[in-house]
C-alpha cells in the first residue's frame, strides 16, 4: 500500500517543527544565561566551569541529527496498515472536555515513567555505549544538550509518541502541547542554572518535581537521578543521588547571596 500523498510533507514539517522549537527555546535559554546574563551573575551556575565551544558544536550537531529520527514518525503512523489502529482523533468533541484536559497530566506521568525506565536501561554497562554515550559527553551540559542523542537513543526517545497513540485517545492539540512542554522542560533540565527557589526541593508538594540541579548531577556523576519531570521514581527506587538536597540548597543559597550582593530585594 502507498503512503498518503502528503506524508513526506509531514515528515519535513515534523523535522522543521522540531528544529525550530529547539532553536527558539534552547537558543533563548543560551542567549540569556550564557551571553546576556553571563557577567550579571543573577543565578549561580550549578557547575562553575563552562562548556567549551566544541561541546556546543557537538550538542547542536547531534540534536539536528536526532530530529531526523523524530521526523520518521509520520512514515510509521500514516502507513495504511498501521493508521487504523492509532488513537489520534481530530474532533475535539469526540470525547468529553474533562477527558481532554486530563490527558495533559496523563501524558506527563506516562512519559516520565517511560523515560525513567528507558533511561535506566540505557545506563546498563552492556547498553550504555550503544545507546547513551553521546549524550553523556556533556558532563557539564548546556541548553543545546537537550536533544544531543546518538541515532539509537533518538529512536528510543521518539518511542513515547507511539506509546501515546496506541494507548489512549489523543488529539493533535495534546501532541503539539506536549512537544512544546517537553522541549521547554528538557532545556531547563540542561540549563546549567537552577531557576526554582531555595526550599523547593524540600517542600511537601514541589519536592516531587525534577529540577535542573537534579539532572545536572546526573550528567556530572553518570548515575542516579534518572527521572525527567518528577522525582517519584527515583525516590521509590532509591536512585536519587544521596547529596541532591544538599547540592540544591548550596546552589540556591549561593544565588540568593549573589542577588543580595547586587542590591536586589530577596523575600526570605
Amino acid at each position: 500500500m502507498l503512503l498518503p500523498a502528503n506524508t513526506w510533507g509531514q515528515v519535513l514539517y515534523v523535522y522543521l517543527f522540531s528544529s525550530l522549537r529547539y532553536m527558539l527555546l534552547a537558543g533563548l535559554a543560551f542567549g540569556l544565561f550564557y551571553v546576556i546574563f553571563v557577567n550579571k551573575k543573577l543565578f549561580t551556575k550549578i557547575q562553575q566551569k563552562w562548556p567549551s565551544g566544541s561541546d556546543y558544536h557537538r550538542e547542536i550537531g547531534y540534536s539536528f541529527l536526532t530530529f531526523i529520527f523524530f521526523a520518521i514518525t509520520p512514515l510509521v503512523l500514516r502507513n495504511p496498515l498501521i493508521r487504523p489502529y492509532t488513537t489520534i482523533y481530530r474532533d475535539i468533541h469526540q470525547h468529553s472536555m474533562l477527558y481532554f484536559w486530563l490527558v495533559f497530566p496523563l501524558m506527563l506521568v506516562v512519559h516520565d515513567t517511560y523515560f525513567y525506565w528507558m533511561h535506566r536501561m540505557m545506563h546498563h554497562p552492556r547498553l550504555f555505549t550503544f545507546f547513551h554515550v553521546v549524550h553523556h559527553k556533556s558532563t557539564n551540559p548546556s541548553p543545546w544538550a537537550s536533544f544531543a542523542f546518538q541515532p539509537t537513543e533518538a529512536i528510543i526517545e521518539s518511542g513515547i509518541t507511539y506509546v501515546f497513540v496506541f494507548s489512549f485517545p489523543v488529539h493533535f492539540i495534546h501532541l503539539f502541547s506536549f512537544l512544546i512542554f517537553m522541549t521547554l522542560y528538557n532545556v531547563y533540565g540542561h540549563l546549567g542554572f537552577e531557576l526554582f527557589p531555595r526550599g523547593f526541593n524540600r517542600h511537601w508538594f514541589f519536592r516531587w518535581f525534577n529540577t535542573s540541579v537534579n539532572h545536572n548531577m546526573h550528567h556530572q556523576y553518570f548515575r542516579s537521578n534518572y527521572g525527567l519531570y518528577f522525582t517519584w521514581w527515583d525516590r521509590m527506587m532509591n536512585t536519587l543521588h544521596e547529596t541532591y538536597d544538599e547540592r540544591f540548597d548550596e546552589v540556591t543559597t549561593a544565588t540568593i547571596g549573589l542577588r543580595k550582593s547586587k542590591g536586589h530585594h530577596v523575600m526570605e
